[in-house]
């Protein structure tokens, strides 16, 4: 049951109120955890991967495919290149983005998420008194298939926000459907397989992000950690701002972004379905107490009738079977997401 809504994270801010302790994130007691969140931290590098070649024949698509599989076995992320999207037209997308969150209110609460309902403007539904509340004000759109957008949750100001969004949404539908095979063939897989398990109502549901100023970094996070839901995430990281880190044997990493490329992470999804071989990286976002950070994130979600499961050509004697048979569903995930833990527990064998 969805608690009342509260002020966006913007709203606090300019009505000039104290730091609501909702926001505190409290220690972990697990060392590591308890240090401000705002310190420094290394820096990992993602591999750059180009998409132009990886269901190529030639040697250098195979060494492309060989660099995939690495990364993606190790960090679980990789940054795409060449992936048929100007860098123009993801400046465009980034630039609608701030432009809409800067907006007055009264116009962005026209798109106001309603009550138990992931689409539209605001902040993230709160489901318990104890909830840690993210810094984070989001526009949450489905935006494929067709017969499952809301638009009335569609900006219509900026102008062009509607149309860039299903230009961006086209687009990606090509990204998406040559990664998912680039995935399978780095398995030995036949290129249709992640595809077919995926479903042919699979979802694209993009969120937009406004990490606005806060003035305790140190003790509040953007977005606390978790895995995603997906099979894979498709990202726009803010290219003046940094704050997305992952997680790799107990210790955070601050993400190395290279401007417009698509950062892709694996999800829970993909974990499952290649048996445990790519697993779903863990990831939480940091806050700056000075400048504002935006991003552009689309869930590739499988379709919720169709039943996951690891692909038969990855059990074996040798490496059984780790997970159920499981289906999509978004409340399960903010559920999990909300207590701290993984969702892909509940697939655990």
């Amino acid at each position: 049951m969805e608690m009342p809504k509260l002020k966006t994270v913007q709203e606090l801010l300019a009505a000039g109120e104290k730091l609501p302790e909702r926001y505190l994130c409290t220690p972990t007691g697990d060392g590591e955890g308890d240090q401000p969140f705002n310190v420094s931290m290394p820096e990992m590098e993602i591999k750059v991967i180009d998409l132009s070649l990886l269901l190529s024949s030639s040697n250098d698509g195979r060494e492309e495919l060989s660099k995939l599989h690495s990364a993606i076995s190790t960090w679980g992320v990789v940054q795409v290149m060449n992936h048929g999207i100007s860098e123009a037209f993801l400046d465009k997308i980034l630039e609608l983005t701030r432009q809409f969150f800067v907006l007055p209110t009264e116009e962005k609460q026209k798109y106001a998420r309603e009550t138990s309902s992931f689409q539209g403007f605001g902040n993230d539904m709160i489901l318990s008194d104890d909830q840690v509340l993210d810094w984070v004000d989001r526009l949450y759109l489905i935006t494929y298939p067709e017969d499952q957008r809301q638009l009335k949750f569609w900006p219509k100001i900026p102008s062009g926000f509607r149309e860039t969004l299903l230009e961006y949404t086209m687009k990606q539908q090509l990204v998406v459907e040559k990664f998912f095979k680039a995935l399978a063939r780095s398995l030995g897989l036949e290129d249709n397989c992640f595809l077919e398990m995926h479903g042919e109502n699979a979802t694209l549901e993009t969120r937009f992000n406004m990490y606005p100023p806060c003035p305790r970094p140190d003790k509040v996070l953007g977005f606390k950690p978790h895995s995603d839901g997906s099979a894979f995430t498709m990202i726009l990281p803010d290219k003046n701002v940094d704050g997305l880190q992952f997680l790799k044997d107990g210790k955070w990493y601050k993400a190395s972004i290279l401007p417009h490329t698509i950062l892709i992470n694996v999800g829970d999804t993909m974990e499952v379905m290649s048996n445990g071989i790519y697993k779903s990286p863990v990831h939480r976002v940091v806050l700056n107490n000075e400048k504002a950070r935006i991003s552009v994130v689309t869930f590739c979600d499988a379709d919720e009738d169709k039943e996951i499961q690891p692909v038969n050509e990855l059990v074996s004697e040798a490496r059984p079977r780790l997970y159920k048979t499981v289906k999509k569903s978004e409340k399960n995930f903010f559920d999990y997401y909300q207590q701290g833990r993984r969702p892909i527990e509940a697939a655990f064998l």
